[in-house]
């Protein structure tokens, strides 16, 4: 009985043998197999035009009468809203705000100049339209107004945005590229390595950016009318 035991015990010790050197060589093979793939980045560009514009004037008249300024300020929209439809803008696409007070007297920092000109009138009217060329042919033409006495604020300095907003109509072809892209990256890898590519082990669309045609110093998309959508998107392929 005890030889019994002996011999169990030691058939015992070489399962476990063989167990433990079967266990860490297959874990090791899945390491090494898990990291055969290769990282890509594909890149997908595409040039698109604004279809949306958005315009605005912000003027202001200031004077020690509030009901004065008030008349300035009504006479200078008439003129604003007429120049506009002089340059073909429809009724439905300009927007008058409401006049915005500031009375200096009640500033408690205020200076001395605010007996002279007490009150500060501004007012905004807005031009929103898918005639992006229209408003950029009116837009210098907006230098009458200041002939007329119209002041314009000084920081007001980017007062029209073109927008494109059909990104997500272009979003499934530029994907599409950019994955095929990817992939020719990675078969130019793996024609060098000697090896395949095999499927997607992990994918990441990467963001959608928009950017202006002309890439220069300064240059700001929201300025620009023709603008190009960038994406690239970055995939992991299992080599075989």
């Amino acid at each position: 009985m005890q030889s019994l035991s002996r011999i169990i015990a030691a058939m015992m010790v070489a399962g476990g043998l063989c167990m433990a050197g079967f266990f860490p060589g297959y874990f090791y093979y899945q390491s090494k197999f898990n990291n055969n793939s290769v990282v890509v980045k594909g890149l997908s560009e595409q040039d698109v035009k604004a279809d949306l514009a958005v315009w605005r004037l912000r003027f202001t008249v200031t004077d020690n009468d509030l009901n004065l300024a008030q008349q300035q300020i009504t006479e200078q929209a008439e003129k604003v809203e007429a120049f506009l439809q002089k340059q073909g803008f429809k009724p439905e696409e300009i927007t008058t705000a409401r006049i915005e007070t500031n009375d200096l007297m009640a500033n408690p920092y205020r200076g001395s100049e605010a007996a002279s000109s007490r009150f500060i009138l501004s007012q905004t009217i807005t031009v929103k339209t898918n005639r992006v060329e229209l408003v950029e042919q009116a837009l210098p033409q907006s230098n009458a107004l200041i002939a007329e006495g119209i002041i314009f604020e000084n920081n007001y300095t980017d007062p029209v945005s073109y927008i494109f907003t059909g990104l997500n109509d272009i979003k499934p072809q530029m994907l599409a590229d950019a994955t095929y892209n990817a992939k020719s990256a990675a078969e130019e890898f793996a024609k060098n390595s000697g090896s395949k590519v095999g499927k997607i082990r992990h994918a990441n669309q990467g963001v959608f950016s928009i950017l202006p045609a002309e890439e220069i110093n300064g240059s700001v998309e929201s300025q620009q009318i023709n603008k190009k959508v960038r994406v690239v998107s970055t995939i992991e392929y299992w080599l075989e």
